[in-house]
């Protein structure tokens, strides 16, 4: 029996109090006496007239019989176990854009949600902290990013986890890094970059973002001799490519633990970076357009930075032109809307030879361990 009391007990109550029956308080607020009975029982909910009707009846406020009815249909619910249990997954993974994406299964049943997570981030339970890899030289596990944020840097490392690439050797890839920058001449030669770093023992994936994440890059360690760089490609612009991959090879050249990169391809965003983001931001800067060369340019340059001319410094570079005009914008040098012609699209070009998730490509389907 429920130990909150129904409206219809205090009605009981005021009725023996006046020694009235239901058929005289029904005549005395003019309801049908069936009406008050359902009421009386519980089988009808008390409505606001109701309340209204009851408060002039026995002389107290309506708001109390509707506090009554409130509270006791709230008691009638069983301890919202399930609501609980499901808002802890929710927390813990964005599982409905998951389940869209195709990383787990569009199942319904709480325990096979739970144990699809669990074998997605391979964790006994949802109280441990997921964690990339227990070899890596500094363990990674998603500190300070959002659970959704947390969840694309994962599906990353899994289609890293099944790709063969030769031994990663750090001396040669110091040695290699101006090979990979040559690449940066043509939107066609971005289709030899995975390849390129997979001789030189990188795995490179490409993940679709997921909403509400601004991820635009991420490297990480599955152990420590084989680094990973995970790109989203939410830019599809050959600068913002360009520059991501530049800053994820610094981290990579400077053995970096790991890091979760935002907005680093978002040149209206002025970060506050801090000394190891900073350091990549300008050595990637460095690597694409050495800094005394494009300050030499912009002095000769500024303010009639044409097409022509940054086609001709490009080339004297060799670099696209797009990547000047994106490190111009950066710089403030000419507006987000100049030379826009320049920075052509080159996500189908890399999709369609690095291991993708997203963007169209059918669902690749991994063992989970």
């Amino acid at each position: 029996m429920n130990a909150i009391p129904s409206p219809g007990d205090f009605i009981k109550q005021e009725l023996r109090d006046r020694d009235w029956t239901q058929a005289d308080l029904a005549r005395i607020i003019d309801r049908p006496l069936s009406a008050l009975n359902e009421t009386i029982q519980g089988k009808r909910a008390l409505s606001p007239e109701m309340a209204a009707a009851l408060g002039i009846a026995f002389g107290n406020d309506p708001r109390i019989w509707l506090q009554r009815e409130a509270d006791y249909r709230l008691s009638l619910l069983s301890e919202d176990a399930e609501t609980r249990r499901r808002t802890r997954l929710f927390e813990f993974a964005p599982v409905t854009d998951m389940q869209k994406r195709g990383w787990i299964s569009p199942a319904t049943s709480l325990n096979h949600i739970e144990s699809e997570l669990l074998q997605f981030f391979n964790v006994p339970s949802l109280d441990e902290e997921p964690q990339l890899s227990t070899f890596a030289r500094q363990r990674f596990t998603g500190e300070g990013l959002t659970a959704t944020q947390r969840t694309w840097v994962f599906r990353a490392s899994q289609l890293a986890s099944v790709l063969n690439v030769r031994v990663f050797d750090h001396q040669k890839f110091v040695a290699a890094l101006p090979s990979i920058r040559e690449l940066a001449i043509s939107p066609q030669k971005v289709g030899l970059v995975a390849p390129a770093l997979a001789e030189l023992g990188v795995r490179l994936v490409i993940v679709e973002p997921l909403p509400r994440t601004s991820i635009d890059g991420a490297m990480f360690w599955l152990s420590d001799e084989e680094p990973v760089i995970a790109l989203s490609l939410r830019f599809d612009r050959i600068d913002s490519f360009w520059h991501t991959l530049a800053h994820e090879l610094s981290h990579v050249k400077n053995e970096d633990a790991h890091s979760v990169d935002m907005d680093i391809a978002d040149n209206s965003k002025h970060l506050s970076l801090n000394e190891i983001e900073g350091r990549a931001d300008r050595e990637a800067a460095e690597l694409l357009v050495p800094r005394q060369k494009l300050n030499s340019f912009i002095v000769r340059t500024r303010p009639y930075y044409s097409k022509e001319r940054i086609g001709q410094f490009a080339m004297l570079m060799r670099v696209h032109a797009g990547i000047v005009v994106g490190q111009l914008q950066h710089r403030q040098e000419i507006p987000y809307s100049a030379h826009r012609d320049t920075l052509v699209k080159v996500r189908d070009v890399l999709i369609n030879v690095a291991m993708t998730d997203g963007f169209g490509k059918p669902n690749i389907q991994l063992k989970q361990t």
